[in-house]
């Protein structure tokens, strides 16, 4: 899972479990509650981009991510 800023693709998340429509990850860097992000997602040999908006953040440092579309 790859951040993708400025259509570059930064790697600065651990994805942790991927659901739909609820991503969970850990990544060094705090997000604002409500900050949209866009992701590219890849599984089994394939990719997609997502945009994603952060619902908060767990005790244990994991970051809930909503996929938004």
């Amino acid at each position: 899972m790859l951040l993708v800023d400025g259509g570059t693709p930064r790697d600065v998340f651990e994805l942790v479990e991927l659901g739909d429509p609820i991503v969970w990850a850990r990544s060094p860097f705090l997000f604002e509650v409500g900050e949209e992000l866009k992701l590219r997602i890849e599984r089994d040999g394939t990719a997609r981009e997502v945009s994603v908006r952060v619902r908060g953040h767990r005790k244990d440092g994991v970051t809930e991510l909503e996929i938004v579309a």
